[in-house]
C-alpha cells in the first residue's frame, strides 16, 4: 500500500497536541521527515501571529486578518494551515533533491526510519557498489520520501458562541465550528482530531464540507480522528459520525490521568483493560461502523468504496521507553503511539523558551501537578515551576489576582454580569472574592474557595508564551507548561534524532531511576486522585460505600489483574519489580475500602 501520512505512515509514532504554542509548527520541524505532528485550532489570534512571523521570515507578503473582519477566525485558521502547506512542500522538495551524503536532509530522513521496507531499500542503496544502479536505487528513494502530516485538534467542549455589535452570530460563527470551517477550507490533506467528548452540532457540521467524504477508491481527504478513553465512547461516538456518512479513521486512545493538559479520570479506568478490549472488538467496530457509514452514503447519494476501509488504532499517554512502545504494538496489536512530554525536551521537535526549558529539565515528580488551573473545570497538569505559575503567585501576593483575558477563548461564568467572564480573569476573580469575603461560611470553608479562584490561571495566552516570547511577538509572556507526569522522568536534552532514537531502542536516553512502568503510573495516580477525593469529604467511609467510589475501585482491580496476568511480558527481565510494585499498588487500593463495606451509604 502506498504510504500515507495518516493511513499508512513511514513513522510508527507522532507528536500529540501541547497546549497552544508548543506545536504551532512543530510540522515545519519534523514533518519533512516523515513525523507527523497536531496542532491546536483554539487559538486564532496565535495562528494569525504564527502567520505573520513566518510571512516575514520566508519573505512572503502579509496582509492581516483582523478580528473584526468577517469570518475572521475561519479565515484566520485556513490562511495559516494553508501557509504550513506551501512551506512544507518547498522544504520537501530541497529535501528530495538533496545529495546522499553524512549529514544532509535526504539522509537525515531515512536514518531517522524505523525498520520497515524502506528503510531496508536505504540500506540496500547504501551497500550497492555499482554506480549506476545505486544511482537508480537512490532516484526510487527521492520518490518514496513522504512526509508526516499536519494535523490539528479541536477541543470540542471550546465552542462559545460569537457575536458583532450586540448581535448574535449564526451558531456556524461559533469557536469550534468556525475552526472547523478554516480547517476543511484549508489545501490540507491531513487529520482533524476531536477531544474532550462529543459536540452534536460541530459533528452535524463536518457533513457540510465535501473533503470528509470518500471518492470511488475510498479515499478522503480531511480524515476525521477521535480521540478516546474508552471502547465504548469509541463505539457511540463512531456509529453517530458513521450515520451522516462520515468515516472515523482513527481512535486515539489516551490515559485518562497519566497524559498533559486537561486529564479525565474516568472512573478507573485503565490502558490495559481497554486497549485489550479494542483487541478483541477491533474487527467487529469496523464491521458496525461500515455498514452504518455505506447506508448513510447511499441515502446521501455519494460514492460508495468497494473495499472495506481501515481503522487506526493509537494510545498515547505516559510512554517513555522502547519496551513499552514494543508492549503496545505487539500485545495490544496498536498501529502507532504518540509522545508529548518527552519531546519538550527536544527544541529542534517544538517551541519552548530557555527559561521553560531549564524548569523541564530540573523537575522532579513534585513540580508536575494536577491542578485547577484550567478555567473549564477540569483537571489539568501543569509544572508549579513554570514562569505562568511564578507570575499567578507574585499577583496573588501583590493583592492583584487574576489575569487580564487577553483572547477570552475559554469565557464560561455569567454569575456577575450578562456577558461571559473568564474564572481566571482579574474582573471575575475580583467580584468572587469580595462575595466570599462577605458570605457566611466558616473560615476554613472561606480560605478553601479562595484557593480555588486564585488556582485558575490564564492558560488561553500563556499556553502560547513559549513561542510568542522567543520569538518578540509577546516579550513579556509568562509561558505555560502543561507537561504530563511523565515529564519528571526525562531530564536530558536531546536533539530530534536522538529522541526518535530512543523511541525505536536504537539508543536509551538516560531516565530517572526508579520510573514506574507506564501502567504502574497510570494506577498510581488513579489511588492518588482516589485519596484526594476520599479527603475533600468528611466521612470516608461512606465515600468509600457509594456505588461511584465501588466502580472505580472495580475498574481498578480489573486492571491490576490484567496486568498481573501480562507482568512477565510487559516487564521483561524486570518483571520480579513489576509484580512487586502491583501487588503493592494493590494493597493501597484495598485499604481504601474497608471491609465490611457499608450498605445503602448515603
Amino acid at each position: 500500500m502506498k504510504a500515507h501520512p495518516l493511513m499508512n505512515p513511514v513513522h510508527r509514532f507522532h507528536i500529540p497536541v501541547m497546549g497552544t504554542g508548543f506545536t504551532i509548527d512543530s510540522a515545519l520541524k519534523v514533518a519533512r521527515y516523515g513525523i507527523s505532528s497536531v496542532l491546536s485550532l483554539v487559538d486564532d489570534v496565535l495562528l494569525e501571529q504564527m502567520r505573520a512571523w513566518h510571512s516575514k521570515s520566508s519573505g512572503r507578503p502579509y496582509l492581516e486578518i483582523k478580528r473584526k473582519d468577517e469570518d475572521s477566525r475561519a479565515a484566520r485558521t485556513t490562511a495559516y494551515l494553508n501557509l504550513l502547506d506551501t512551506l512544507l512542500n518547498e522544504q520537501v522538495e530541497t529535501l528530495r533533491a538533496s545529495v546522499f551524503e553524512v549529514g544532509s536532509e535526504i539522509t537525515h530522513y531515512f536514518e531517522m526510519l524505523p525498520e520497515s521496507p524502506l528503510k531496508t531499500l536505504y540500506e540496500r542503496m547504501l551497500k550497492t557498489k555499482d554506480a549506476g544502479e545505486k544511482n537508480r536505487l537512490q532516484e526510487d528513494l527521492r520518490r518514496k520520501v513522504v512526509p508526516g502530516a499536519i494535523d490539528v485538534n479541536i477541543m470540542t467542549k471550546v465552542d462559545n458562541a460569537q457575536n458583532r455589535s450586540g448581535e448574535d452570530l449564526p451558531a456556524t460563527f461559533s469557536d469550534a465550528l468556525s475552526a472547523l470551517r478554516g480547517y476543511a477550507q484549508s489545501r490540507l490533506e491531513s487529520a482533524v482530531i476531536f477531544s474532550a467528548g462529543i459536540n452534536k452540532r460541530l459533528y452535524s457540521y463536518i457533513s457540510e464540507f465535501n473533503d470528509f467524504f470518500p471518492n470511488e477508491l475510498g479515499e478522503i481527504k480531511k480524515r476525521i480522528v477521535l480521540k478516546v478513553s474508552d471502547y465504548r465512547s469509541a463505539l457511540v461516538q463512531g456509529k453517530l459520525l458513521a450515520r451522516k456518512g462520515l468515516w472515523v479513521s482513527e481512535f486515539r486512545i489516551e490515559s485518562g490521568l497519566n497524559c498533559g493538559g486537561h486529564a479525565f479520570g474516568g472512573k478507573g479506568i485503565l490502558l490495559g483493560p481497554v486497549l485489550d478490549e479494542f483487541r478483541h472488538e477491533k474487527e467487529r467496530l469496523i464491521e458496525q461502523l461500515h455498514s452504518f457509514w455505506t447506508a448513510a452514503l447511499k441515502r446521501l447519494g455519494r460514492p460508495v468504496p468497494l473495499h472495506e476501509m481501515p481503522i487506526r488504532i493509537t494510545v498515547q499517554g505516559g510512554l517513555g521507553t522502547d519496551e513499552e512502545r514494543q508492549l503496545l504494538e505487539e500485545h495490544y496489536r496498536v498501529d502507532g503511539t504518540g509522545w508529548a512530554s518527552p519531546f519538550l525536551l527536544v527544541p529542534e521537535a517544538v517551541n519552548i523558551d530557555e527559561f521553560s526549558l531549564q524548569q523541564v529539565i530540573k523537575a522532579g515528580e513534585g513540580d508536575v501537578k494536577l491542578s485547577s488551573a484550567s478555567p473549564l473545570g477540569v483537571p489539568f497538569w501543569s509544572l508549579q515551576t513554570s514562569a505562568s505559575e511564578n507570575e499567578r503567585r507574585t499577583r496573588i501576593e501583590a493583592g492583584k489576582p487574576g489575569s487580564a483575558c487577553p483572547k477570552g477563548f475559554l469565557v464560561s461564568s455569567i454569575e456577575f454580569t450578562k456577558t461571559k467572564l473568564c474564572t481566571a480573569s482579574r474582573a471575575y476573580q475580583q467580584r468572587k472574592l469580595k462575595q466570599l469575603a462577605s458570605a457566611e461560611m466558616s473560615e476554613a470553608e472561606r480560605q478553601r474557595q479562595i484557593e480555588s479562584v486564585h488556582a485558575k490561571t490564564c492558560i488561553c495566552h500563556d499556553l502560547a508564551g513559549s513561542v510568542t516570547g522567543p520569538r518578540q511577538i509577546d516579550p513579556r509572556a509568562t509561558a505555560a507548561v502543561c507537561c504530563g507526569p511523565n515529564t519528571a522522568y526525562f531530564s536530558k536534552l536531546a536533539s530530534l534524532s536522538e529522541m526518535v532514537d530512543h523511541i525505536y531502542g536504537r539508543v536509551r536516553l538516560p531516565l530517572a531511576e526508579g520510573r514506574p512502568h507506564m501502567f504502574l503510573k497510570e494506577l498510581s495516580l488513579h489511588l492518588d486522585e482516589l485519596r484526594a477525593d476520599f479527603g475533600r469529604r468528611r466521612n470516608e467511609i461512606l465515600v468509600a460505600a457509594t456505588d461511584s467510589a465501588r466502580e472505580t475501585r472495580d475498574n481498578l482491580l480489573l486492571g491490576i489483574e490484567n496486568y498481573r496476568q501480562l507482568a512477565s511480558r510487559m516487564a521483561g527481565e524486570q518483571w520480579d519489580e513489576f509484580l512487586s510494585r502491583l501487588d503493592a499498588l494493590g494493597e493501597e487500593l484495598n485499604a481504601l475500602f474497608p471491609e465490611p463495606v457499608i450498605e445503602n451509604a448515603v
